[in-house]
């Protein structure tokens, strides 16, 4: 049996072992992130911008150039009329996003996590949504005066419904294995919220954050040009009445980079948060 086995194993075929190199399979990820990239489209957009002024391509009194925005800036800045704008803006935007964003964090939980909050705020906070918040305003004038309340209650309004949406949607897309884990395992309620909850519904929160953050600014550049005395809304609305388009542009680009600051601010605490995580974008 032994000279058997040895002879059937002498004739059996080798197998080599292929030496060749092979191919190395090309990455399907989009590769390794590069530092500021995220400011390589807005500077592409201002070397346009100058290319095309410098070139007599854009009319001055329409688009001025963008040197011209940067004096009217500066001029703005020194008589101190930029910096009571800004500062007039900021709180406002931050005062109602503040209280949108303690409004949407806490209807998401009572919502997402017990069935009577689900039956009591989810349809009243998606008629909402259904509802133009803008269209809002004639009503709240109504209801708070024309004065600060209404502007902060709509911010509020604005910031909130996308919040809620993000959280309360996180929240129901948690795996119910977890849910069922947690149970065998005899975990309490706070535990169970802090160790399964708050993890699963935080990616989501973070989509609704940045959503928040860029419409109170949204919201803002038009609640300034109602009975407002002071604001970049404000500045802006009076430029338009005296034709100073670059006072205008001076507002615009003073609120793309509150916008662009704030949303790479909350991109740089969800990095931070979810460091966990695997994504594209590590």
């Amino acid at each position: 049996m032994t000279a058997v086995t040895t002879t059937l194993l002498d004739k059996a075929p080798v197998a080599v072992a292929d030496e060749r190199p092979r191919a190395r399979r090309r990455g399907l990820a989009p590769g390794r992130s590069l530092p500021a990239a995220r400011l390589a489209g807005p500077l592409l957009l201002l070397a346009l911008w100058a290319t095309a002024s410098a070139a007599g391509r854009l009319d001055p009194g329409a688009i001025p150039a963008p040197w011209t925005v940067v004096e009217t800036g500066a001029h703005l800045w020194t008589d101190g009329t930029l910096t009571t704008d800004i500062l007039t803006s900021l709180q406002r935007a931050g005062s109602g996003f503040a209280i949108g964003l303690t409004a949407g964090v806490v209807l998401a939980l009572a919502s997402g996590l017990t069935r009577t909050g689900e039956a009591l705020i989810d349809g009243t906070v998606n008629l909402n949504r259904a509802i133009p918040t803008l269209g809002l305003i004639p009503l709240f004038i109504l209801w708070l005066g024309i004065g600060e309340t209404f502007k902060i209650a709509i911010i509020a309004i604005v910031v909130y419904v996308p919040i809620y949406l993000n959280t309360h949607a996180a929240l129901s897309g948690i795996d119910n294995r977890f849910v069922e884990l947690a149970e065998v395992q005899g975990l309490s309620k706070p535990r169970f919220i802090r160790e399964i909850v708050v993890p699963g519904a935080l990616p989501g929160f973070f989509v609704g954050l940045r959503l928040g953050v860029t419409g109170s600014w949204l919201g803002l550049v038009v609640l300034e040009q109602i009975n407002a005395t002071s604001g970049l809304g404000y500045m802006m609305f009076q430029a338009q009445n005296y034709g100073q388009s670059d006072v205008i542009l001076v507002g615009l680009v003073v609120y793309g980079i509150f916008g662009l600051i704030s949303d790479s601010t909350v991109r740089f605490i969800e990095r931070r948060v979810l460091s966990w995580r695997r994504t594209l974008s590590n």
